[in-house]
């Protein structure tokens, strides 16, 4: 399946997700999609431009994402980000998104969407 062209944005309506840090970049386009919870793993896998999927909320997720220059992060699972994470998120300038879904509904909705 090819990638859909979809905006940050566009996922944010269609998948019910909350901005939580940087709406000004939700215009950005998302390339396609990371899922893993093991920071090791998306640095060695994970794509420029993919949105990530995870459920961790600490500071490196932001590292990683700035590191890999992903679209950014959608924290699953109903989770709320530490506030030193957000402060980071907004510093490098990463969009950090929430659902309330398991990460396994989530990436089926983002698939849907025309993510892979």
């Amino acid at each position: 399946m090819k990638n859909k062209e979809m905006r940050i944005a566009d996922i944010v309506e269609i998948c019910g997700l909350q901005t939580l840090c940087c709406n000004e970049l939700s215009n950005n386009k998302i390339k396609g999609g990371y899922a893993s919870d093991l920071l090791s793993d998306v640095i060695g896998n994970s794509k420029a431009g993919d949105i990530w999927v995870t459920l961790q909320g600490h500071p490196n997720i932001i590292a990683v994402a700035k590191l890999k220059e992903l679209a950014g992060i959608i924290i699953v699972n109903n989770r709320t980000p530490d506030e030193e994470t957000l402060k980071k998120a907004q510093t490098e300038n990463i969009i950090i998104l929430t659902s309330k879904l398991p990460a396994f509904e989530l990436i089926g909705k983002l698939y849907e969407c025309g993510i892979c």
